[in-house]
């Protein structure tokens, strides 16, 4: 009898290589969540707040580990390669999952064959900002300016084929214009840059643009979202303004490996469903301008699908290439 139970044991582990007895429910020890960037960031803080929440709801610390370089893609390539036994997860987010693959001649992970979805956390706009005395009142001031004196005029990004730059080539396109790209090493330097007047405008997330144009610093000509945001009723969305193809939402969600066994899959989207439910979570996504995620592995996956071509069209055309 014990022989045969040892058997059936050996037999569970060769089908979920890495996965723990059954006998052991999950999870029976610490998890490591894997940040693809820095810290202090936003995919950082969230990483952490839903880290903690999360680690309370399965009853286990989950420790999180920033692995950041090469646009995201080391970190995600640590995900990727991961033992399939869920104590592995991290921050899937819009780069490294939906433009990278086109941006870098080599990747050492498959964004689509390489990944399980686990949950989308969030999405949220960008805003088109101009200095506070800027000539530019409006996104159509800037194409008739940009038309004007083509390569003249600049817009500043947190880096290359993040949605900073990518917005901005988004932008080019739909207004047939040609402008000078300036990625800085983070959105908060590029935004420094042009609060001081030495690039002309950029497309900033929501949640950075919101405190200096508040303070008077910068001004917002248009939001990349479908609607006008409630927390900024009077800023026209980028269709109002005649370009309705400029719409971007940056995004992140909960990623593992590929071939998570589905009841730690089940185990950690409903974890992650119930930690977005946090009211004070809740009020910092929605006091950012953030749309909150949640959902199921599906949905989250069909979203990575959509956006893939979507963005890879834009680099292509656009001749993007790494630093």
């Amino acid at each position: 009898m014990q022989r045969r139970h040892l058997l059936q044991a050996a037999s569970a582990a060769s089908v979920f290589p890495g996965l723990a007895l059954a006998d052991d429910k999950y999870p029976n020890k610490t998890i490591s969540w894997i940040c693809p960037y820095g810290a202090g960031g936003n995919a950082d803080l969230r990483s952490r707040q839903l880290a903690k929440l999360m680690g309370e709801i399965l009853g286990q610390s989950i420790i999180v580990d920033n692995k950041a370089g090469a646009g995201g893609n080391i970190g995600t390539e640590a995900i990727a390669k991961a033992k399939l036994d869920g104590y592995t997860i991290g921050m899937g987010n819009f780069a490294p999952l939906a433009v990278n693959h086109a941006l870098f001649k080599k990747l050492n992970f498959d964004p689509t064959n390489d990944i399980t979805p686990i949950a989308l956390i969030e999405r949220g706009p960008l805003i088109l900002m101009v200095p506070a005395d800027s000539p530019y009142k409006s996104v159509k001031d800037v194409v008739a300016a940009a038309k004007a004196a083509p390569g003249k005029l600049s817009y500043a990004s947190g880096g290359i084929g993040g949605t900073h730059h990518l917005s901005g080539a988004l932008f080019e396109f739909a207004a047939g214009i040609d402008m000078i790209h300036v990625p800085y090493k983070s959105g908060a330097a590029g935004t420094n840059d042009l609060m001081g007047g030495q690039v002309q405008m950029m497309f900033e997330q929501m949640y950075t643009a919101m405190p200096a144009m508040k303070g008077g610093r910068l001004r917002g000509l248009a939001i990349t979202s479908k609607t006008r945001s409630p927390l900024l009723p009077d800023l026209p969305t980028m269709g109002e303004q005649g370009f309705p193809a400029v719409e971007v939402l940056n995004w992140q969600g909960l990623i593992g490996p590929k071939g998570l066994p589905p009841d730690i899959l089940k185990a950690l989207n409903a974890a992650c469903n119930k930690a977005l439910q946090d009211p004070d979570v809740r009020e910092k996504m929605l006091g950012q301008g953030m749309e909150i995620g949640g959902g199921t592995p599906e949905q989250f996956a069909a979203l990575i699908k959509a956006e893939s071509p979507r963005w890879g069209k834009v680099v292509r055309d656009a001749k993007i290439e790494p630093e």
